[in-house]
């Protein structure tokens, strides 16, 4: 049996699953296991727990097949721990380096107490650590082994579980269990900790806590589940009167009770403003109730407020409270008038038209910072049109891009009147990236956030980590991101990503990328206009080349030489060279150009179109991999910088081992693979298939639809996905040239 045992319980946190398994599993002490209890999450995180579990053995899972909240979830998870010890590890948190280790040596060193305390630190999405304020409570001080009583200032930590290894025999004798509920940890806490003959200290953070921007923490909810805190002190007090030898803890707990009641009652955020009345007269019961014989306030504020809350004098206690927001609205004016003033500079114009209404049948499109009609928003863009024709479609375009504006769309350049008049009373805002900094987020406004590709290198506060991106101002990127109210993901893996390195409070759709419809439902005729528009000839085979930039290069390197790769493949094979304008200088590749051998596609506004007309795909580290993999052509991974690339901007897997199909890392390996038709053999088809089935798993030709009936019409169910099995992609440019000529 396993010396420890971790409870995880987990609920909606595909986005840090990952890093708390591996921040236990990559201990250097193994002798434990994971209880994780999956407390039947709407995301993938149930997914997430089979795969690790079916890679490492000391990992159990348990399904549950309702939701039953985070103490019935430790329940379960604790009913099947074999460990001599039970340590609560929430499943947004992570261990320490070294963490276990130092706790089993300290079990050792101090006879297996019944409890070890040991300490925790903060962590912030900003990169922000800040330690435990009370830390100087957990150093060793007298005997390594005491009873509370001893050390009742030990009661001053945090009302938490999970900073702790409790013996399992001891949990078992006290009949210790987690009640339902918000504040579950308060029950647990402080009967455990008053019932312990045996108690130790580890001087040490074990736990790095972490601080959500958004979402995970009961504590930033407003909820009448805050009245759940009076069930769980009625739960202490019973504990106490069922052992009447521990009455000596009735003053100190009365006194945590008290306290934290204040606290739910004095922190913004927490109570409906229409129960704080009610929340009070129970609090001020529950003193009378509780209240110890010769109990001594505390003295100043704090004594007084125990006091109107003994006499039940709400009243009182509100004023007070008024007085208190009253000073706050005065500091809140003047920082207000200061970003007022501010935002004049965004233009009288548009601070007018914020002050008008919406049109609720006005829609503003952007992509790839207005530089052009394409990618996801142009995809939904046409569906609108197709289902709801009465609402009106408009483009934010760049004044120097307004000439390649398709014919029929209708556009507004940026930083015009129109623009700024669109922008203030669009209902609807959808874009690739963010809009501007100086654009306002207006109640009733919807943001779709549409994203460009599924993430390969590091995103949003995941770049934190990497120097490609040190000049980056995070904290402006997520206010832009709090504009969202939607988030596109066409596979779990981004979802998880986006909701982990975007902490906003948007909503999340699994519909596959719009921009994909084209690519599952284009005919043979439409792959024949494709491959005309680029001059292709019946017999060519095309390779699109699509490297992506890199951060660390000041200018464009070409990886490649075209020219000889060209060469190399012969006369029947025509390069599509999709990136930068490097290779106008040389003489070769103009002859080459003039020969329609390699055809520079770097201006071409809809890439589907050139996927569509592509034999196959040789890229780098460019998301259209995941895009292209929608088609199962094959897909060339030409790699000849992998190590420095994943070092310097960080990848979330390794390209070279989890391939979309054949790897080359020089120029000669790649000019043979091309050769040998190896890159579409059966290894480089079986990579690609498992590459789909991962990336391209909501991807069925009908996302489009799934957004605009969502966002644009208010229907809340989806439509279901085509099985996985069973989609169709357009046919490949052979197969396209056999079933015209067999037409």
């Amino acid at each position: 049996m396993p010396r420890l045992s971790l409870v995880v319980p987990v609920y909606k946190v595909q986005g840090y699953l990952p890093e708390c398994l591996d921040s236990v599993l990559g201990q250097d002490y193994t002798d434990f296991e994971i209880i994780a209890v999956d407390d039947c999450s709407p995301d993938g995180s149930g997914a997430i727990l089979d795969q690790y579990a079916e890679r490492d053995p000391r990992i159990h899972v348990i399904h549950l097949t309702e939701n039953v909240g985070l103490g019935r979830a430790r329940n379960a998870g604790l009913e099947r721990a074999e460990g001599d010890y039970v340590l609560f590890l929430d499943s947004d948190d992570t261990l320490s380096d070294g963490a276990l280790a130092a706790i089993s040596d300290r079990l050792d060193a101090t006879g297996d107490p019944e409890i070890l305390i040991y300490d925790y630190a903060r962590t912030y999405w900003d990169g922000e650590v800040r330690p435990n304020q009370r830390a100087d409570l957990l150093r060793s001080e007298g005997p390594d082994v005491f009873r509370l009583a001893d050390r009742p200032e030990l009661l001053n930590l945090l009302q938490i579980v999970w900073n702790k290894a409790y013996r399992r025999d001891f949990i078992a004798r006290t009949g210790l269990t987690f009640p339902p509920g918000y504040y579950e940890d308060a029950p647990w806490t402080f009967c455990s900790m008053i019932s312990a003959e045996r108690m130790a200290v580890l001087d040490r953070v074990c736990v790095l806590y972490r601080q959500r921007r958004e979402g995970g923490n009961i504590l930033k909810t407003v909820s009448r589940k805050h009245f759940d805190v009076f069930d769980q002190y009625a739960r202490v007090f019973d504990f106490i009167a069922a052992h009447p030898e521990l009455d000596e803890w009735r003053g100190p707990l009365f006194r945590k009770m008290v306290d934290h009641y204040l606290t739910v009652l004095e922190r913004p955020g927490r109570l409906p403003q229409s129960s704080r009345a009610e929340f009070f007269h129970r609090a001020s019961a529950d003193y009378r109730a509780h209240l110890p014989q010769g109990f001594q306030r505390p003295a100043g504020g704090r004594g007084h407020k125990y006091a109107m809350l003994e006499r039940d004098a709400y009243t009182a206690m509100a004023g007070a409270t008024a007085a208190v927001k009253f000073r706050r609205r005065v500091r809140n004016r003047a920082a207000a008038a200061i970003s007022r003033s501010k935002r004049s500079a965004i233009g009288v114009f548009y601070q007018s038209q914020l002050r008008l209404p919406l049109d609720e049948n006005l829609a503003l499109f952007s992509a790839y910072w207005s530089r052009s009609v394409s990618c996801n928003p142009a995809a939904i863009d046409a569906e609108l049109a197709r289902l709801a024709p009465g609402i009106r479609r408009v483009w934010a375009v760049r004044a120097d891009a307004a000439d390649r504006v398709p014919k029929g769309v209708e556009y507004v350049r940026v930083g015009s009147r129109a623009y700024w008049s669109a922008v203030a009373r669009a209902k609807y805002l959808v874009n690739n990236v963010n809009f501007a900094d100086s654009v306002v987020k207006r109640e009733g406004q919807i943001h779709l956030q549409t994203h460009h590709g599924t993430p390969l290198k590091t995103m949003g506060l995941d770049q934190q980590k990497y120097p490609a991106s040190t000049d980056m101002n995070f904290a402006k990127l997520l206010e832009r991101c709090d504009r969202w109210d939607f988030s596109l993901s066409s596979n779990r893996f981004s979802t998880a990503v986006w909701e982990r390195v975007y902490p906003c409070s948007y909503t999340s759709l699994e519909t596959g990328y719009p921009r994909n419809d084209r690519l599952v439902n284009a005919t043979a005729a439409d792959v024949r206009r494709a491959r005309a528009a680029l001059g292709l000839a019946d017999g060519t085979r095309a390779m699109l080349y699509m490297p992506t930039h890199r951060e660390y290069q000041p200018g464009f390197t070409p990886a490649l030489d075209l020219a000889r790769l060209s060469d190399e493949l012969g006369p029947d094979v025509t390069l599509l060279m999709r990136g930068h304008y490097f290779y106008g200088n040389s003489p070769h590749i103009a002859e080459l150009r003039r020969s329609g051998r390699i055809v520079d596609v770097s201006g071409h506004d809809r890439v589907e179109e050139l996927y569509l007309a592509a034999d196959a795909l040789i890229t780098d580290y460019s998301s259209a991999m995941f895009d292209y993999a929608v088609l199962d052509r094959p897909i060339i991974v030409y790699a000849p910088d992998w190590d420095i690339y994943s070092a310097v901007r960080g990848t979330y897997f390794n390209l070279l081992e989890e391939p979309p199909g054949a790897v080359a890392t020089t120029q000669t390996e790649l000019i043979r693979l091309l050769g040998s038709r190896e890159y579409d053999g059966p290894d480089a088809t079986e990579r690609r298939a498992a590459f789909r089935s991962r990336f391209c798993e909501f991807d069925d030709g009908r996302a489009a639809e799934r957004v605009v009936r969502r966002v644009f019409l208010g229907e809340e169910s989806m439509l279901p996905f085509v099985p996985f099995t069973e989609r169709s992609h357009a046919p490949t440019p052979d197969q396209a040239l056999e079933l015209v000529e067999r037409a």
